[in-house]
């Protein structure tokens, strides 16, 4: 997580000296180009705005970023190992092709330990890296206007079919479902904690998600649904807008937000999500104690199914509700991010002094 790392100014500088002392500790996602490296990469040096750092492998390719391959980030980690550097290599040379665990066998590996090294070295496992570069290559093709079959070909599919069906799972739709020109546009947003899937209209913002939450193709439809099918792939100016600051919100800088945004539920369940974002920043609530605040205490379990109906992570902070004995509970995003999102604000609040 980048909370753990020194300041971007000082990795920054340590980027444009080469400086080994973060070897292995930390690496530079350049969003001007889409790849991540060492910071001791030789390659032209990214302009400070294009830089984020991470300090693990995964976090980098969760974010949607691709391995630089004139210092070979993945390949150095992981030297040691014969067989990651093969399936590395592998993947590196044909990143569409639809990898199995067959095809691990038909290398001449066991599936088992090739799980446990690519987990030890990168935090992920191999099938999951390959799948994730699948998954960016179309959905990039996607973004920029690429018809399904190129989409498809880049995504390393079988068939225009398989690929429409994959993306119907992720997304909730087939991708030639999607308009040119619509009235919503969904975009991608990287951060420390993974790739988000943005939705916006030109003045709010009705969806911001991590992208492997299960939820996101139930919400995908509805919003379909309510714009009437006018839903495609691009962005507008709230999305801009959410991505400086949830860039200024990772960075521990503010974790408050001014991105306009457009709620979707009955009246409770908007007043649910209004006193979310009431909670003050570093604190968690109980959902006995949001219903308390309601004015509705006998309404913990309808509290309970708004707070995970949310589709504006992070903005509705969802993540401040704990269970009554303090411990996390239910986060669609993944109890882990759930644990770093309050790390974060607790860090942020401690710096502003309200904790």
């Amino acid at each position: 997580m980048l909370i753990h790392l020194p300041n971007d100014q000082i990795l920054y500088q340590a980027l444009l000296e080469r400086d080994p002392e973060f070897e292995g500790r930390a690496y530079v996602c350049v969003s001007s180009t889409g790849i991540f490296c060492r910071l001791t990469c030789p390659a032209r040096k990214p302009k400070f705005k294009n830089c984020s750092f991470q300090e693990t492998i995964a976090a980098c390719l969760e974010a949607g970023f691709r391995p630089c391959k004139r210092c070979h980030p993945m390949q150095t980690a992981a030297e040691a190992d014969p067989a990651v550097q093969s399936l590395l290599a592998a993947l590196e040379q044909s990143p569409q092709h639809r990898w199995s665990e067959a095809d691990i066998v038909s290398a001449g590996f066991d599936p088992s330990t090739i799980r446990r090294s690519f987990k030890r070295h990168f935090g992920i496992t191999f099938l999951e890296m390959a799948r994730q570069t699948r998954i960016r290559e179309g959905f990039e093709t996607l973004a920029i206007g690429g018809k399904v079959i190129e989409a498809q070909l880049d995504a390393g599919f079988a068939s225009p079919s398989a690929f429409r069906a994959a993306f119907g799972k992720l997304l909730g739709m087939a991708p030639s479902h999607f308009q040119q020109d619509a009235l919503l546009r969904a975009d991608w947003i990287d951060t420390p904690l993974g790739a988000m899937i943005a939705v916006s209209d030109a003045s709010s913002l009705h969806l911001l998600e991590f992208l492997e939450r299960k939820a996101l193709p139930r919400e995908l439809k509805a919003l379909h649904k309510r714009a009437k099918g006018s839903l495609g792939f691009g962005r507008f100016s709230p999305t801009d807008q959410v991505q400086k600051e949830l860039d200024a919100y990772f960075k521990g800088d503010v974790a408050s937000f001014k991105t306009p945004i457009t709620m979707h539920g009955s009246a409770f369940t908007q007043q649910v999500w209004r006193q979310l974002r009431s909670i003050p920043v570093g604190q968690t609530r109980s959902y006995s104690q949001l219903a308390k605040e309601l004015d509705n205490p006998a309404a913990t379990r309808a509290v309970a199914r708004a707070n995970g109906a949310n589709p504006l992570a992070i903005l509705v902070p969802c993540h401040r509700v704990i269970a009554s004995d303090g411990n996390l509970t239910g986060y669609g995003g993944g109890l882990w991010r759930k644990q770093k999102l309050i790390d974060l604000e607790q860090k942020i609040a401690r710096k502003a002094g309200s904790l």
